[in-house]
C-alpha cells in the first residue's frame, strides 16, 4: 500500500530532495510552495499557495483527502530564516517569519490531523533548529518562531495521542541549502564549534531522523525533539 505524504516547501532544498526521494521509493507525495511545481512525476501533486493562507491550506488538504482517501505522514518543511540583531529587525520581518514558520506549521498540522484522526493513525514531523537550543545571537526571531513550534509539537502530541498520531520535531544544524547561502562563512564555523560533531548537516542526516519518526515501529515515540550534531552549550 503506497503511503501518502504531504510535504510543505517542495520547490527547493530539503523539501524538494525529500519529495524526490519518497517518489523514487514508490510513495505518493503531495507538495506545495509559493511557485509552480519543479517536480514532474505521476505520483506527485502540487499546490501553489502560501502556507499561512488558511483557506488555501484547508482546500489543499480536503482535495488530498478526497483523491487519496488518507494521509500517512505530514512533513512541515516550509520555513524561512533571518539573521539580524534584534535591534535592527523590523516588525514586518518578524510577522513574515512567524507567518511562514509557525502559522504554516499550525495550519497544516490542524488540517492534516483531522484526516489522521478519522483513520486513527499518522505521523507529523515538524522542524525546529539548533539556533533555538543554542540561543544563537543574530537569530532571535527565527529561533523564537522555532521555539514556538517545539512547544506546539509537545503539546499537540498529547492532544493527538488518543488518535494514534505521533508528533515529533527535528532540529537540523546548518545544511548546504539556500537558507544559509547568505550567512558569512565565519558565522557558520562559529556555530559548528558549538556542536559536538563539527560539520554541516547533510540531506541524509535529516532523512534518517524523519524516517525514524515516521516508521510504523516508532508509534510509541511522540513529543520528542531531536537536534542534529550534538548540541551543547
Amino acid at each position: 500500500m503506497k503511503r501518502v505524504i504531504v510535504i510543505t516547501g517542495t520547490s527547493k532544498g530539503i523539501g524538494h530532495n525529500l519529495a524526490i526521494n519518497y517518489l523514487e521509493n514508490g510513495d505518493i507525495v503531495i507538495g506545495c510552495s509559493r511557485g509552480t511545481s519543479t517536480i514532474e512525476h505521476k505520483n506527485y501533486k502540487h499546490f501553489s499557495l502560501e502556507v499561512n493562507n488558511e483557506k488555501n491550506v484547508i482546500s489543499m488538504i480536503r482535495t488530498t483527502k478526497k483523491e487519496f482517501k488518507k494521509i500517512d505522514i505530514l512533513l512541515n518543511n516550509a520555513g524561512i530564516a533571518s539573521m539580524n540583531h534584534f535591534l535592527t529587525t523590523s516588525l514586518s520581518s518578524v510577522e513574515k517569519i512567524f507567518a511562514t514558520n509557525f502559522m504554516g506549521t499550525f495550519l497544516f498540522s490542524r488540517e492534516v490531523s483531522k484526516v489522521m484522526m478519522k483513520q486513527k493513525s499518522g505521523a507529523i514531523i515538524n522542524y525546529t533548529t539548533v539556533a533555538s537550543a543554542l540561543r544563537l545571537e543574530g537569530e532571535a526571531i527565527y529561533a523564537a518562531s522555532k521555539a514556538a513550534i517545539e512547544n506546539l509539537t509537545q503539546t499537540i502530541s498529547k492532544e493527538l495521542a488518543p488518535f494514534n498520531i505521533t508528533v515529533n520535531a527535528i532540529g537540523p544544524t546548518p545544511i548546504n541549502t539556500d537558507l544559509i547561502k547568505a550567512v558569512p562563512k565565519e558565522k557558520i564555523e562559529k556555530l559548528l564549534e558549538k556542536q559536538a560533531i563539527k560539520r554541516v548537516g547533510t540531506f541524509e542526516d535529516i532523512k534518517n531522523v524523519i524516517d525514524f519518526f515516521s516508521d510504523k515501529k516508532s508509534n510509541f515515540i511522540t513529543g520528542q525533539i531531536i537536534y542534529l550534531g550534538g548540541v551543547h552549550n
